[in-house]
């Protein structure tokens, strides 16, 4: 059976994943995240996924919590820019008590306000441990410039002023303006017929009212060609190079992601580990990162290395750089990137839960799945002219972002 998409008249969606699995993944997935939060209330969306799990009308923090435990089930959530997502994973036979208890949470949560300074003070603490991790700090930190200034240019995680400025009445006002019945989509995968998935999804969703929300404005990026060092408590130097990229919808979407997976993608083959670590000995780690928004889009390599060593490394990724910009893949290193790139997609269904969150996101964004074969079929049509039009693209300097952290009384580059 193929995954089918159910929908309520309220216009809450449902992703159904079969399989023949004794486990069952479920998650709901709203399209809420930190670019929607105000100026002086950021950190809003990540507070809210954490009281969801407090208290609601009817269940205490501790039958929430415990609700699927006891049955030996996860209960987690995250936050991201564009998302908000609650997971869990159960026995199969307990689908209705973990559909009940998310329909629960997002839909009935009171918010208590000891609850509110309680977890104000633990994701304080999270900002506290996320800021003693250089190699998380600055990936952040380099989104922040690029995207300053627009909705996407601020921590998930909040400021310590802005998490005291946030009121119980901005988290029922958010919620009231944000959590609307179209923007949210549950993705079930488990061992069930569709009528039992149908009866189940209506049974725990379909009271809610039907409320929708306006489209996002897009977002618009002006600051690059920026150059930040900072001096930190910290022993290697941690280096990164951000250039804006495409868009979710940009048809040369898959050409990036191609390329960045053969730049500095997974495992030890890629372009730049093996022309900076293998060959040279230096940076310890390298690699790149392509981050899609709906409306934009960043691409980034990031490295840690002695200090000595810093110069030499970045005059090696800037050659690699312009090799891309210069010189065409050969048809052999294109077929070969292709076919490790379709093994780690293909290899990635096995983990389930990520493969229905991910279908839930298509349904989101596209208002349907996006199937392995398309994205094979898509991969197919890159050729070496595309991923070469690609790198002229965005590797240009007036493009680029560079940002260090430094060990203190080092010279900066």
């Amino acid at each position: 059976m193929d995954t089918e998409i159910l929908e309520l008249q309220n216009g809450i969606r449902c992703v159904f994943h079969p399989s023949s699995s004794p486990i069952t993944h479920v998650c709901i997935l709203i399209g809420v995240g930190s670019r929607d939060e105000e100026e002086g209330k950021f950190g809003l969306a990540h507070l809210i996924e954490h009281l969801l799990f407090k208290k609601t009308k009817k269940r205490s923090t501790h039958r929430i919590l415990n609700r699927l435990e006891s049955v030996g089930g996860d209960l987690n959530a995250y936050t991201t820019k564009e998302y908000t997502c609650i997971h869990a994973s159960i026995l199969n036979e307990y689908l209705d008590r973990a559909l009940d208890l998310l329909a629960d949470i997002i839909f009935n949560s009171v918010f208590p306000e000891v609850e509110i300074v309680k977890e104000k003070e633990v994701i304080l603490d999270e900002i506290a441990s996320y800021l003693d991790s250089p190699e998380e700090a600055i990936m952040d930190e380099l989104e922040d410039i690029v995207f300053s200034e627009t909705e996407l240019g601020h921590n998930i995680l909040g400021s310590e002023a802005d998490l005291d400025n946030i009121s119980r009445e901005d988290i029922l006002q958010f919620i009231k303006e944000k959590y609307t019945t179209d923007k949210i989509v549950i993705g079930i995968s488990g061992n069930y017929t569709l009528a039992k998935v149908n009866r189940q999804f209506t049974k725990h969703f379909q009271a809610f009212p039907s409320v929708s929300s306006s489209n996002r404005e897009r977002t618009t990026v002006s600051n690059l060609g920026f150059v930040s060092t900072q001096s930190k408590p910290i022993h290697q130097v941690h280096f990164m190079i951000g250039m804006h990229a495409y868009s979710q919808n940009n048809p040369n979407k898959i050409d990036l992601l191609l390329l960045n997976n053969m730049l500095g993608g997974m495992g030890m083959s890629s372009i730049l580990n093996m022309a900076i670590r293998e060959k040279h000995g230096i940076a310890y780690t390298i690699d790149s990162n392509y981050s899609v928004y709906s409306d934009s889009g960043v691409l980034s390599i990031y490295m840690g290395t002695d200090a000595s060593k810093l110069n030499k490394a970045v005059k090696l990724v800037e050659k690699e750089l312009n090799k891309l910009k210069t010189h065409p893949v050969s048809s052999f290193q294109l077929e070969k990137a292709r076919k490790k790139f379709k093994g780690q997609i293909a290899l990635s269904e096995e983990n389930r839960l990520g493969v229905v969150i991910a279908e839930s996101k298509n349904v989101l964004d596209y208002g349907r799945i996006i199937t392995l074969e398309e994205v094979f079929q898509k991969l197919d049509k890159v050729t070496p002219q595309s991923l070469l039009n690609v790198a002229n693209e965005l590797f240009v300097e007036d493009n680029q972002v560079f940002l260090q952290y430094t060990p203190e009384h080092i010279n900066s580059f």
